[in-house]
């Protein structure tokens, strides 16, 4: 079955890290892109950090120089380190994947495949 599933969400104060990472079946390990999105309260969806198969990565100007997304080739093939976390950053952080032609991962893309979700709360 394929599937994402994130983990290491969790409530942190204002200036900690955390890390999140994110588990995928076979298939999803292939995508030439992946990506991890967040939605706050009241808020969209919006991208965070992407990720090529080739390594180029993309970042959310409001998360440049704090958070860093990698990917790995085993079953826990994307991450996010979160650092010098803002309680902006609270919301429910979602990875996702899909493949796509041109190998660049837009957040515009339609990204295919999607986790359910992990929270991060952050307190000031």
């Amino acid at each position: 079955q394929e599937r994402l599933e994130e983990s290491g969400g969790g409530s942190v104060q204002a200036g900690g890290s955390l890390k999140l990472s994110c588990a995928a079946s076979t298939l999803m390990i292939g995508s030439n892109c992946m990506a991890w999105f967040r939605q706050a309260p009241g808020k969209e969806r919006e991208g965070v950090a992407s990720i090529a198969s080739y390594g180029l990565t993309r970042y959310a100007d409001s998360v440049k120089g704090r958070l860093r997304i990698s990917r790995d080739d085993d079953t826990t093939p994307l991450n996010l380190q979160m650092n010098s976390i803002r309680p902006e950053d609270t919301a429910v952080y979602y990875c996702s994947a899909v493949t796509v032609d041109s190998g660049i991962c837009r957040f515009t893309a339609t990204y295919t495949f999607w986790g359910q979700g992990t929270q991060v709360t952050v307190s000031a």
